[in-house]
Parts: C-alpha cells; structure tokens; sequence
C-alpha cells in the first residue's frame, strides 16, 4: 500500500483574506490537514488572512510564517503567533526563515549572517513562548529581561525554512520541524531530509521532526490539460527562482539536483520567458515532473508517495486553477486511493 504526505494548503499575499478564508473553508470541507500561509516582502501580510482562517475554521493546523527575523524581531513573533494560536484555540504552528537577500536589502537592511539572525531568532521566539524571562546578547539580536505579558501555549511548534547544509542542521538541532521551498527536486529533498535527521540524532533528539514540502498542484482529468497548465505555473517561479540560484548556490542546487535539466538549459528557458515567449513553447515535462504534482489521480499518486518516500511529511499545496475547491476535492480523493 502506498504512502502518502497529509495535505494542506498554501496560501500566499497574492490571495485576498477573504480568498484565503474561502480557499481554508474548502479544504476543511475536503479534509485537508491546514493551510499554510506563505509571507514575501511588499506583498499582504498574511497575519490578517491567517487570523481570519482561524476564526472561520474549527479543524485545520494555521501554518504562520515564514516569517523572516529582519522585518520581524522574534519578539513581535512571539506576541503576534502567541494571540493568534489563543484565537484559533490551539491549532497555530510557526514557520521561521531567513528571508529573500534581495528584498531584505530593498528594505534597508544588510542581509549578512542570515543564519546566524535565524538561530538566535528561534532561539529567543522558544523561549518567550514557554514563557521564560530572556536575556539574550548575541551578534544579531539583544534583549533584556523580555517576557510576554500573557502566557502563551508553549509547546507551539516553530518550523525553519531552509536548504543550505548549514541551514538544515540547525533545523534539526533547533526546529520542530523543516519547510522546504517551491522550485525543489524529491531527489534534493530526500538529501535534505537524511542531512536533517542526522542533525537532530547528533544532539540526542528524540522527536522526529516532521517536513513541509511546498509544491504547485495541479490535478486533472485530462493529462495534457495539467501538463498545460503546470507548464504556466512554473513559468511564473522559475526566472525568480533563478535569479535566487545565482546568488544563493543552495538555491541553485535545490532546482537542477536529480531534475535530468542541465544548467544550460535553465539558463536558456529563462531567458526566453524572460522575453516573452509563452510558457508551453518554452518548457517541456522535465519541468513538470521536476516542480510540480500536476495530471490524473496516478499522476499525483506516484509524486507524492514519491515525496512521502524522501521524507515529506506534509505537502503544502499551492492550487493555481480556476476552481480550488474542486482541485482540492480531486487531490483529497486521489490520496484516498
């Protein structure tokens, strides 16, 4: 029998709160586990769609974050996911990261250590929700004699985003769990996952930590329909995605590991995205099968046992179509065999 990864939702500051309560309302009617909601610089924050989900659901996990600690001091985290997880009575997780270089340095802030902010972010976020006093000097944060005035739950689950070696090492010594980018192969995932459990065994941890794959899904009937339109979503990431790679060799290495894409031939599809050309001229299966879990029920079996065989615990789906609810409905059937 097959395994498959439990399915969420990702939701992002390109949907309205009111889109993302509708999308959080469909996938509890389909039985999905959360949603997830995906934070980038200059877009919605996603605090007002998440709060908004909470009060409009009963069952699903809130996925808050990520988060990155420059534009968010870890203790204005641990009093906005603290209040959150009171509205929606226990059901709040937190994703933490060190954010997109680029748009951090557009706001103003020297994007160096990025870990190093990370680390001491999750540590000083752990502590205030346990309720500790916190005192804390380090080289990219100082606080004195912090507490939060109210108790929040302590054992709210704190994930970190990541792909750099380094990065998933500190998951595993610090995190509950690891969420894993859009624009990854299963193949970089798998590797990221084994680098990650080593890193937790190494410091004794009991736990296993559980991981979040964010992925485009675009289910259908009809294969070549979902090929189509796959096609259009991963269009839509890959010359940023891109871009990230040559400066972040994490970034890079994370898209062509495993994908049968030679650098060659990023360079050249991006290039001609870039210029315009329409996004079925320009890619072909590889991307797909590569970015995506897109075409009929077997389709989407086969990607996600896959993902569930490298160590995905959750896919976070992201549904780009015209009717969410029906690809959800789709996806939950498919899972169900």
């Amino acid at each position: 029998m097959q395994k498959f990864p439990s399915l969420s939702v990702r939701l992002h500051g390109g949907l309205t709160p009111r889109q993302c309560v509708e999308h959080a309302q469909a996938a509890e009617a389909a039985r999905f586990g959360g949603v997830w909601f995906a934070e980038n610089p200059f877009n919605r924050s996603t605090l007002p769609a998440a709060a908004a989900c909470a009060v409009a659901t009963s069952t699903l996990r809130i996925g808050a974050g990520v988060f990155n600690p420059y534009g968010r001091h870890p203790t204005l985290i641990a009093m906005e996911v603290g209040a959150l997880d009171e509205l929606s009575c226990g059901r709040v997780s937190v994703g933490i990261g060190s954010g997109i270089g680029l748009a951090i340095e557009r706001m103003g802030f020297a994007y160096d250590r990025p870990l190093t902010r990370l680390r001491e972010a999750t540590i000083i976020l752990r502590a205030l929700l346990r309720g500790e006093e916190v005192t804390h000097c380090g080289a990219a944060f100082t606080v004195e004699k912090v507490r939060l005035d109210y108790q929040a739950r302590p054992d709210i689950p704190i994930f970190m985003a990541g792909r750099g070696e380094r990065s998933l090492v500190a998951c595993g010594e610090l995190a509950d769990g690891l969420i894993v980018s859009n624009m990854c192969t299963v193949e970089f995932v798998a590797r990221a996952v084994k680098i990650l459990h080593q890193a937790a065994r190494n410091w004794r941890r009991s736990k296993r930590l559980d991981v979040v794959q964010y992925v485009a899904c675009i289910p259908r009937a009809d294969r070549s329909e979902a090929q189509w339109l796959a096609m259009q979503a991963v269009a839509k990431m890959l010359p940023d995605y891109w871009l990230l790679g040559q400066r972040l060799p994490a970034a890079k290495q994370a898209m062509m590991e495993g994908s049968g894409i030679a650098e060659a031939d990023f360079a050249v599809a991006v290039a001609r995205l870039n210029a315009g050309e329409k996004a079925e001229a320009v890619l072909d299966a590889r991307f797909v099968q590569a970015f995506t879990v897109a075409g009929n029920i077997e389709d989407c079996r086969t990607k996600a046992a896959a993902y569930a065989a490298a160590g995905v615990t959750e896919l976070a789906l992201t549904f780009s179509g015209s009717k969410p609810a029906v690809d959800m409905r789709f996806m939950a059937e498919a899972m169900a065999g």
